[in-house]
């Protein structure tokens, strides 16, 4: 699962608290960063920062957008019932590869550097995540979905080039094709993270 594994790393997003969201990406990312670290540098619990981690994942991340688009064309080839299962699944997949890694970081240093607006739904703000004495610095670009201008969701990110959403994409596309195009091997193996 590589795409979550770096993902984690680096969606630092949203306010827990009951501010609301900026409509400006870049002011969005900037307000994302502070609110994180925050969290991530307090003295709560484990299981409190965990239950904070989650609540910035529901509020800031489109997760039933970037599950439906890591299924690729098998999206289409689904009936309600498994495109349901799979929903369920992955947003449980999702809190758990992002709430179980990210608690491990403290205070991480991101600076946005510049935004452009691709069209009327998307927005691609640039950040740098600062070096430190044990990782070079690292660039990346926020997919930022503002079809809803009111309320912008991240749907991607793309580190040093390379798209994260594409990533997983691939990954979860193989499982399926490795199991003759059976949807129950990609339910199999979400469900096999999730009782870890």
């Amino acid at each position: 699962m590589k795409f979550l594994k770096y993902l984690i790393i680096f969606l630092f997003f949203t306010n827990f608290s009951n501010v609301s969201f900026s409509k400006d990406p870049s002011a969005l990312i900037n307000e994302i960063v502070d609110e994180a670290a925050f969290v991530l540098s307090s003295e709560d619990p484990v299981e409190s920062k965990i239950i904070k981690l989650n609540a910035i994942a529901e509020r800031s991340v489109d997760i039933n957008g970037i599950g439906m688009y890591t299924l690729g064309k098998y999206r289409k080839s689904i009936n309600e019932e498994q495109k349901a299962k799979y929903q369920k699944l992955f947003r449980s997949y999702f809190l758990k590869s992002f709430s179980s890694r990210l608690v491990d970081y403290t205070n991480p240093k991101i600076n946005v550097v510049s935004q452009k607006k691709i069209n009327d739904k998307y927005t691609i703000v640039n950040s740098v995540l600062e070096a430190t004495s044990k990782r070079p610095q690292v660039k990346i670009d926020w997919r930022i979905y503002t079809k809803n201008p009111d309320r912008p969701l991240i749907r991607d990110l793309i580190v040093e080039g390379l798209s994260l959403a594409r990533t997983q994409k691939e990954e979860f596309n193989s499982i399926i094709q490795n199991n003759d195009g059976d949807i129950n091997a990609l339910f199999k193996t979400l469900e096999e993270f999730l009782i870890k």
